[in-house]
């Protein structure tokens, strides 16, 4: 039985959705992934996985491109003829789920996180789009052959809301999983003095809480502390919340972070933290970047924002702040710093929370449950 996964990058299937496709491969489908090309396809390739590009615009709007994007799925579709597509994200959700039904494909998932954009915003841009998509997404995300899966139970009342979700075909499973046997506490080596290390992880945008982080490193550097405070990312200049490269730049010649820009060894680089933190403001999935750390035993700090509250329980397994409050994040910061035994008991309650509940066995064994429910086993 022939699955196609299809996401926007094959940055993203590689780094998430690698472990889904070698276990549905161990469990005897043909896996077809399916990108628009990038630096992680010979990775992809090299793991014995199948993968094929596919051009594709994820921010065009151009009604003739988006067109031609349509029907290359069909065509494809129709050529490979597989049993279920899997699809990521909103454009891929419905893009490879109108493709699919024209072509007759019987099984549709699409696993997103959240509405984006086009629902979160009030520009003009977004609320022109708005109906266009939400009527796309009813026609995508319908019918007896497809399932809906969402990360937290947030998006599912989002989806309820806008009438996008359909009682008894929404899965909740908690984002991509974590391989714990990867992302595990490591012993740090004893440096005399060195200062305690911060570290913020997600893409450059505002709405991860940037200002915020920044504003909490003035603060507690104004209180005379000695903290590092990195920042762990690309830039994403296609989005209209991407933070200028110029301003970073800028926070860098202050002395406020360090930017270490994109990091491939994320295991690494949690191992030489002190706490992570995640100051968003707007609604998560299930941000990778806390969970993959508390993997790795760290304290943690984020907001009381959906997705984030997934996470983190306030006192148990990390701490939550407000969001917009740079002062409140930097007093849990100094809270951390001036206890070890708190950043110790945290650390281990969000281990034993993320082996219970996000290891990437637990996530796949779930989704494979979707898969037979879609499409029997012979």
């Amino acid at each position: 039985m022939k699955v196609i996964l299809f996401a926007n990058t094959d940055w993203y299937l590689y780094n998430f959705r690698r472990s889904l496709a070698l276990a549905l491969q161990a469990a005897g489908y043909e896996v077809l992934l399916l990108s628009p090309p990038g630096d992680y396809s010979a990775r992809l390739l090299a793991l014995g996985l199948r993968w094929q590009a596919l051009q594709m615009d994820r921010r065009s709007v151009n009604p003739l491109r988006e067109m031609v994007l349509l029907l290359r799925l069909v065509r494809l579709f129709r050529r490979e003829r597989p049993v279920l597509v899997h699809n990521f994200t909103v454009k891929c959700a419905v893009y490879g789920s109108i493709a699919a039904r024209i072509a007759r494909v019987s099984a549709r998932i699409n696993a997103v996180d959240g509405l984006g954009y086009v629902f979160s915003s009030d520009d003009r841009k977004a609320r022109l789009l708005r109906p266009l998509v939400r009527a796309m997404l009813r026609v995508a995300l319908g019918g007896r052959g497809a399932r809906l899966i969402l990360q937290n139970p947030d998006d599912r009342i989002s989806f309820e809301n806008f009438g996008l979700a359909t009682a008894g075909r929404v899965a909740l499973i908690p984002g991509a999983g974590v391989d714990c046997s990867r992302f595990c506490p490591r012993e740090r080596a004893a440096t005399v003095d060195a200062p305690p290390t911060v570290l913020l992880a997600a893409r450059l945008l505002w709405e991860k809480g940037l200002a915020e982080y920044v504003e909490a490193a003035r603060i507690l550097r104004s209180q005379g502390r000695k903290v590092r405070f990195l920042l762990a990312g690309n830039p994403d200049p296609g989005n209209p919340a991407a933070v200028p490269e110029a301003t970073i730049r800028d926070w860098v010649a202050q002395g406020i972070i360090e930017w270490l820009g994109h990091v491939d060894d994320m295991a690494t680089l949690y191992a030489s933290m002190d706490i992570v933190v995640l100051p968003s403001f707007y609604r998560e999935g299930l941000p990778t970047s806390l969970i993959e750390a508390a993997a790795c035993g760290l304290p943690l700090i984020t907001t009381d924002m959906p997705g984030c509250r997934e996470v983190v329980r306030h006192e148990a397994d990390g701490l939550l702040v407000p969001p917009r409050d740079s002062r409140a994040l930097a007093e849990a910061i100094a809270r951390l710093l001036d206890s070890t035994i708190l950043r110790s008991r945290l650390g281990e309650a969000a281990r034993t929370k993320v082996l219970a509940m996000f290891d990437e066995r637990i996530v796949i064994k779930r989704t494979q449950e979707v898969y037979r429910e879609l499409v029997p086993a012979d």
